[in-house]
């Protein structure tokens, strides 16, 4: 009977015993699974204005987590692209904080340009291209991995300067096109001439080629004078005579931070027809010219 007793009390010890090794082994699998999760980052592609002319893009990494987690490269895939929009760093990384965003710049590389027609990625549905997809390597506390996000581009950053580009690539085999670095200020001081230089390149025999510059834009910083109207309609055919167009300007605006806050003002917009494309093409000013276009629009404010 007692032996019986003894039996009866050892069996909940046991049971307990094997509880607690299933509970042990069922936390050991949570862990792995854990470590297996996906990375705690959004992203997204954006680009800032003083960027571009440089063409250099922003990956834009949020970390939604309550861990910091070391971002060591990042790479966007897009067909317009082909060569692949790499952000590298040193060894190291670098940290994205939890609950905070980086943004890692990238230089875009030559884009596919074979048909003129490609504006945008696959998937267009009408409503703006497919999200990007980016390539992230990551450490997360001594675990490394290699993560691939889904990268929204609300801007369009991709197909407008895939678009800018490629509309530069067609310009290059017609003619060189750039602003001189003089700038002639009126002698009341409200007006100045910028001067574009047109250099048109031989291409040899055959057809030669040509451009049409329809009509140049204005920008945030520098204006049209209306007494003096830019010239519309130039034709430049590859293997004539070098052209230059004079443009007679004045500030586009005076408040207090347009020169202090500008980023995309001395960046002359020419509208454009080269080929089976038409698009902006953007020349910008050197730092010569850029310097100069600053104080005169600053003196010219303070004329009115």
């Amino acid at each position: 009977m007692n032996g019986v007793l003894l039996m009866r009390r050892r069996r909940p010890a046991a049971a307990v015993v094997v509880l607690a090794v299933l509970a042990a082994g069922a936390a050991v699998q949570g862990c792995g699974a854990d470590s297996q999760a996906p990375v705690p980052l959004t992203a997204e592609l954006n680009q800032f204005r003083d960027n571009y002319s440089t063409q250099i893009i922003e990956i834009q990494l949020s970390n939604t987590s309550a861990a910091p987690v070391t971002v060591l490269s990042a790479e966007v895939s897009s067909p317009l692209f082909p060569a692949g929009i790499a952000w590298q760093t040193e060894q190291a990384g670098t940290e994205v904080p939890p609950g905070q965003a980086k943004s890692l710049p990238a230089k875009l590389p030559a884009p596919s340009c074979d048909d003129p027609g490609v504006a945008t990625g696959p998937g267009e549905t009408g409503a703006g291209p497919a999200p990007a997809e980016v390539k992230v390597s990551v450490r997360r506390d001594s675990t490394l991995s290699e993560e691939h996000l889904t990268a929204p581009d609300p801007y369009g950053v991709l197909t407008r300067n895939h678009s800018e580009l490629c509309l530069a690539q067609e310009t290059e085999q017609v003619a060189v096109i750039g602003l001189a670095p003089e700038l002639e200020v009126a002698a009341d001081g409200r007006t100045a001439v910028v001067r574009l230089q047109v250099r048109p390149l031989d291409t040899g025999t055959g057809t030669p080629r040509s451009l049409t510059i329809e009509s140049i834009d204005g920008t945030t910083l520098l204006a049209e004078a209306p007494e003096a109207p830019w010239p519309r309609g130039v034709t430049v055919v590859a293997g004539g005579d070098d052209q230059e167009v004079r443009l007679r300007i004045r500030p586009a605006r005076c408040d207090p931070h347009a020169v202090a806050e500008d980023k995309v003002g001395t960046l002359l917009p020419l509208r454009l027809e080269v080929g089976e494309r038409n698009g902006v093409l953007k020349v910008a000013a050197g730092p010569e010219l850029k310097g100069r276009l600053y104080q005169f629009v600053t003196a010219a404010c303070r004329a009115h």
